[in-house]
């Protein structure tokens, strides 16, 4: 299974889940019923951040939920998530990060980064 079809897959699991149609869906979402099964068959690619923010108010994904659908239609589009495009493109801080973080960081540098983020915003909550 492709990338798409793994994002297509997740979106249709959670559909049925909420026991709604495709076209039902796709009324909801404010696309054509062939359109919208095209997405959760793996024939299109996910769409931008609005749409996929539409999806996951009809759907009323939990938070966990939204970050993996997310990385999955990023993964899709073999792109960054799509909830964190705007981010990085509007921070030059984030993007030189990322890139000496791409040539050096390790899973342990990246989750003491993690964690003294988490208790800042612990701190400021």
């Amino acid at each position: 299974m492709n990338d798409r079809q793994i994002f297509a897959a997740y979106l249709k699991e959670k559909r049925n889940e909420k026991t709604i149609t495709v076209r039902a869906m796709a009324e909801l979402v404010g696309v054509g019923a062939g359109y919208y099964s095209d997405i959760e068959s793996g024939r299109r690619s996910p769409l931008e951040l609005g749409f996929l923010d539409r999806i996951i108010d009809t759907l009323q994904l939990t938070d966990e939920d939204r970050k993996t659908l997310y990385d999955l239609a990023g993964k899709a589009r073999e792109a960054a998530p799509p909830d964190l495009t705007e981010y990085i493109n509007s921070s030059t801080k984030a993007r030189v990060a990322l890139r000496v973080a791409k040539e050096n960081a390790t899973d342990e540098d990246w989750q003491r980064f993690i964690n003294e983020l988490e208790k800042k915003g612990k701190r400021n909550a």
